[in-house]
């Protein structure tokens, strides 16, 4: 089983898509921290995450314990990651980590995985336009600065909402926009607005989804 989930920030792929591999025994690849880590890894090297040239080679040279670095789900890095996403040669290069992943995923903890979930910004569009299940997962742009505001003050990171909201609005700009892998719905995907739903009821929702294709 391959589930792909799309969506922009703080939309909720990364809770559903948690709560899904918990329940169907998956691997899970949160494809975002592949180019948080690419970004924060040229900005640690005092690079422009909007070099193409240096992006691509730092994204060449990733390594899997690099997405362990614990600045990776800072705005920053966000911001960075969204910069060396639109770099054609960087996606390229994370583009065979990601389907080898969902070709052969590790092992989880309770043993072996009986499948992949990829929560990212192209997997039903780019990444496994094959993959059995494919999400998109969206809310009003208000609601999804509003969820990350209060999740950075949770964290004691210091927050403007205006400045989240701001910084929000270009990254989905820059994410939509760009030439490369935008991001688009899947033709064939379950388009979830979660705007007024909590957890609860988008994974209700994806199930019914999953469990009524199966029939």
């Amino acid at each position: 089983m391959i589930i792909a989930i799309d969506g922009p920030a703080a939309a909720g792929k990364g809770t559903l898509a948690r709560r899904l591999a918990d329940h169907f025994g998956l691997a899970i690849l949160d494809t975002g921290l592949l180019y948080r880590a690419v970004g924060m890894n040229l900005v640690r090297q005092g690079g422009d995450p909007e070099d193409a040239v240096a992006a691509a080679d730092v994204a060449r040279a990733l390594r899997p314990q690099d997405l362990a670095a614990d600045d990776l789900r800072t705005d920053a890095a966000a911001d960075a990651a969204s910069r060396v996403s639109a770099v054609p040669a960087v996606r390229q290069a994370l583009l065979e980590f990601q389907r080898a992943f969902a070709e052969n995923p590790p092992d989880i903890g309770s043993g072996a995985a009986k499948g992949a979930i990829l929560d990212g910004r192209d997997i039903g569009t780019v990444v496994c336009p094959d993959a059995d299940y494919k999400l998109f997962i969206t809310a009003a742009v208000e609601v999804r600065a509003e969820r990350r505001f209060f999740e950075l003050r949770e964290r004691g990171l210091d927050a403007i909402h205006g400045r989240v909201l701001t910084d929000m609005k270009e990254r989905d700009a820059r994410d939509s926009d760009r030439a490369v892998s935008p991001l688009v719905p899947a033709k064939d995907a379950l388009q979830l607005d979660t705007s007024e739903m909590d957890a609860d009821q988008a994974f209700d929702a994806a199930l019914r989804f999953i469990n009524s294709e199966n029939k």
